[in-house]
């Protein structure tokens, strides 16, 4: 997935008028394509696009750091893509200030209209729609199956980037949700990856029963997360089920964010086709999975009970 560079096109012109192939620029804080764009990229492939043909897709990144997702976003108009998708809320908000001409379509935005991105899920109004995943209500139940997980659950460590405004509400959330179950949340601020560290490394199996990853790549916080997990046997509940499939976490409850980025693929079409983004209604992915991994419990020395296994969509041996 290269990274485009064309020069901007006319303002005012309908994507549907412009001469194919579509270019498609996305963004995330992350290393590279994230599951939410690859599905995005498949969904459209469904649909009858053809990948360097029909639409060329790039991808700017920005590792981990939040704050460079601003100048990302300029480069990209700069670069006269014809449309931005945009994963979780701190790119969606940087695209929606680089632009209000091209059109953007967001995935995983927990709250579009609280951030202020659309007006409403009906008439989103301005240049922007896409598929909400509404995490924020997640919080409390992922909490519960954690506990639900591991009885003698009592202290949780959260550990998250002081400057992403979602993760600093989703501390609330958490904290809220600890106090009715009787769990002690222990939160933890940091504002560089080296301060994260240094809080995951120093954290003990004695200090904490958990660990909750944020939502958010910053800072590389999950990946740090899974590193301190594994060396002190720590069991880690994340919100991406990538991590318990792919890196051996313990368990995730949340939104198939695979899935997100293809329910979002059928609003890249529309535009492509002519409609305009006020007027396509933001929809919400309601895949919600609960995964458990299995070896990594045994690993751990825990035993699951059945009850729990039972609400599990998937269960990796």
């Amino acid at each position: 997935m290269a990274l485009l560079v064309h020069a901007m096109l006319g303002a005012g012109v309908s994507v549907a008028d412009r001469p194919r192939p579509f270019r498609i620029g996305a963004l995330t804080n992350s290393w590279g394509p994230t599951p939410m764009i690859v599905g995005m990229r498949d969904g459209l492939l469904e649909a009858g696009y053809r990948e360097d043909v029909d639409f060329f897709l790039g991808v700017r990144f920005t590792q981990g750091d939040i704050n460079a997702l601003d100048a990302a976003a300029h480069e990209l108009v700069q670069d006269g893509v014809d449309l931005l998708f945009v994963d979780f809320d701190a790119a969606a908000l940087s695209a929606y200030q680089a632009t209000t001409q091209i059109p953007i379509v967001f995935g995983g935005v927990a709250d579009p209209i609280g951030i202020g991105l659309v007006q409403s899920f009906a008439r989103p109004g301005g240049n922007i729609t896409g598929v909400t995943d509404m995490e924020l209500h997640l919080g409390p139940k992922r909490l519960q199956m954690f506990k639900e997980m591991i009885p003698h659950l009592k202290r949780v460590l959260f550990v998250y980037d002081a400057a992403d405004a979602y993760a600093v509400t989703m501390s609330k959330v958490y904290r809220d949700a600890a106090g009715k179950l009787g769990i002690t949340l222990v939160e933890k601020a940091v504002r560089t990856p080296e301060e994260a560290r240094a809080v995951l490394t120093q954290i003990s199996k004695n200090e904490v029963d958990g660990i909750l990853a944020p939502w958010s790549l910053s800072l590389n916080i999950p990946g740090l997360i899974l590193e301190a997990a594994t060396q002190q046997g720590i069991a880690t509940m994340f919100s991406s089920t990538f991590f318990p499939e792919e890196r051996d976490a313990l368990a995730s409850y949340a939104p198939n964010t695979y899935e997100t980025g293809k329910q979002a693929a059928r609003l890249v079409d529309k535009i492509l086709k002519g409609r305009k983004p006020a007027d396509i209604p933001v929809e919400v992915n309601s895949q919600i999975e609960f995964v458990i991994n299995l070896k990594t419990a045994k690993a751990l020395g825990l035993t699951i009970a059945p009850v729990v296994l039972f609400q599990a969509d998937r269960i990796i041996r």
